[in-house]
């Protein structure tokens, strides 16, 4: 592995994160959410404690905002642009040294998509955006239904199953693969180099973690080179290969949008429905209800999407100088974290937050999705594989229930549980 990566750590999440063990020791709040078994396990108690009165949080550990309104402007307004991955606090020499190192296309480094403001953004997103609308979506339910089935045929013949690997993961792999073209002899693969890379998402993780992920970025981009090559000279019906016969994008650029597609199309969903299960086995009126009344599923589906986001936060650096209410100016190139589980839980748009309700009638404005121009591209995917996945399971299973605690992943940025043993029957 190249040895220039550890340079990139170090200025990317070495001495973030000497700076979060040093606060977290003075009881920062902000630097306990984003690193540490509280932020895991807990983040909500946290983040009541950093709300404040409004506007964008001040903290030794950095800019952050909570409130619905406030995270929503953010990301909505041009004066704020996607964060660079080495914060400009970073010592001017280990800096420019860190960005001349190359890291392997990757969801978090341009030319993806995520990485970029407009109008990069719109030249990459708009040959995609097309295959997602909610129309082109809708016309993979067969498909969705056929998997879904399978899926829980093969989990009928056992007693009990880790969800997560059995079914909560390989819902998304299956769709997304086929949507790839890829083999089916890759999607383990994928499944193992996609949880080496979701680290990257957060701050501050360990040279070991880095390490690991960046092995893995390395991997997909030598599968996807030889992917891509293949789709040039005998493309399939499936929607990668369109946009590899269709689009100018470069070798690069489709790494990159390959990358984005994969996380869009897996880790949303895999989270959600392994979040969902134990919560709506915790709250047993409202699946009663679900069950009684399974029309309710689709607004149950953004309430579980409010209470429990897969993904948690983001970040958008300053563009222009702006100030809020309840904080100081913000100058160009800070950072700000924006919490999207805090915006979805903030009492003055979503009265009662904490209170788990599929009944709530304004559910679906949460902003698990984001929104603006970077809101999730795989969003009309999730919904669609998640209506279909969850009521499946509690219909098939009418008995399943936890079989031992579940085991949460150790991110901050990414929400959700890396084992979750069940019993499918009584």
């Amino acid at each position: 592995m190249d040895a220039r990566y550890s340079i990139r750590w170090a200025a990317e999440h070495g001495l973030p994160r000497l700076v979060f063990l040093a606060l977290r020791g003075r009881n920062d709040p902000l630097a306990r959410l984003m690193s540490g078994d509280e932020g895991y396990d807990d983040p909500y108690s946290l983040i009541d404690q950093l709300r404040g009165d409004g506007g964008v949080r001040v903290t030794r550990a950095g800019y952050a905002a909570f409130d619905y309104e406030v995270c929503r402007e953010i990301l909505r307004d041009r004066r704020f642009g996607v964060r660079h991955p080495i914060d400009p606090a970073v010592p001017t020499l280990l800096r420019r040294y860190a960005e001349r190192v190359v890291l392997p296309p990757n969801p978090i480094e341009a030319p993806s998509m995520f990485a970029l403001d407009p109008p990069d953004h719109g030249r990459l997103r708009k040959p995609v955006a097309s295959a997602f609308t909610p129309r082109a979506v809708a016309r993979l339910g067969d498909r969705v239904r056929e998997v879904t089935t399978k899926l829980l045929d093969a989990m009928a013949t056992r007693e009990s199953v880790d969800l997560m690997a059995d079914f909560a993961a390989q819902v998304p792999i299956v769709v997304i693969a086929e949507i790839m073209g890829f083999p089916v002899a890759d999607r383990q693969h994928f499944l193992k180099w996609g949880s080496d890379v979701a680290p990257l998402l957060d701050v501050g993780i360990s040279w070991r973690t880095h390490r690991r992920a960046m092995a893995a970025t390395e991997a997909i981009r030598d599968h996807l080179a030889v992917h891509i090559e293949k789709l040039r000279r005998e493309p399939g019906e499936d929607i990668f290969s369109l946009l590899v016969s269709t689009s100018d994008l470069t070798t690069t650029e489709l790494m990159a949008t390959a990358n984005v597609l994969m996380g869009a199309g897996f880790e949303t969903t895999m989270n959600l429905i392994g979040n969902a299960v134990p919560l709506l086995l915790s709250h047993p009126d409202q699946l009663d209800l679900l069950r009684a009344e399974p029309e309710r599923w689709p607004l149950a589906i953004e309430e579980l999407l409010r209470f429990d986001p897969s993904i948690q936060m983001t970040a958008r650096r300053v563009l222009e100088p702006v100030e809020f209410d309840g904080g100081g100016p913000l100058e160009p190139g800070q950072s700000v974290i924006v919490s999207l589980a805090g915006a979805n839980r903030d009492p003055v748009k979503f009265p009662d937050p904490h209170r788990f309700d599929v009944t709530r009638v304004n559910a679906r404005e949460h902003l698990s999705f984001g929104t603006g121009v970077h809101g999730c591209i795989g969003a009309s995917l999730t919904r669609l594989e998640v209506l279909h996945a969850l009521p499946a399971l509690f219909e098939r299973f009418p008995d399943i229930r936890l079989d031992g605690e579940p085991t949460r992943r150790r991110l901050s940025t990414l929400r959700g549980y890396s084992h979750m043993p069940v019993r499918l029957k009584s």
